[in-house]
């Protein structure tokens, strides 16, 4: 039986006609990762949407949330965590604030710092949503056998830490 050729695999064969001089052979990895990036970040935003959530405001959420009690966090440090700019992260603490998901308060060791803190709304709404998100991994994650996931990770993890900062 003879395998049907996938979207990455036409393309590269297309090149290797129209350019024989090259090695397409990267396309097959890169190609199929950024596919494969495409559609499980649609996966993972559509469980965030179910809780009324933006992948940034998820984002903020649980990391605030991994944090441990209290649950706060000063907001350059959440910056940091979730390696986006302060003013993105001004807008994210701003949306979650108008929702009742977190407050800002000062901070209790230095009078002129300040936190962004989980509301009791906030943690229930993260926990639901991370259940969600992790049951949601799980299902993408079927069609990988137990040592395929293992060694995928290992790759992966090499692949990241030669790539530069994680």
């Amino acid at each position: 039986m003879v395998e049907e050729l996938d979207r990455v695999a036409r393309i590269q064969a297309e090149w290797r006609r129209e350019r024989p001089d090259l090695d397409v052979g990267p396309q097959g990895v890169i190609g199929r990762l950024h596919r494969l990036s495409a559609h499980l970040t649609a996966s993972l935003v559509a469980v965030y949407r179910e809780f009324g959530l933006g992948e940034g405001e998820f984002d903020v959420l649980a990391t605030l949330r991994r944090s441990g009690p209290p649950f706060e966090r000063a907001p350059g440090e959440l910056a940091e965590h979730t390696m986006v700019t302060t003013g993105a992260m001004t807008k994210r603490i701003d949306r979650l604030a108008e929702a009742g998901l977190v407050v800002r308060r000062p901070a209790e060791n230095d009078g002129r710092g300040r936190v962004v803190a989980l509301t009791p709304q906030g943690v229930e709404l993260i926990d639901a949503a991370f259940t969600a998100h992790m049951a949601n991994e799980h299902r993408l994650l079927e069609p990988l056998s137990v040592a395929d996931r293992a060694a995928l990770e290992g790759i992966l993890t090499r692949w990241l830490r030669a790539s530069g900062p994680d």
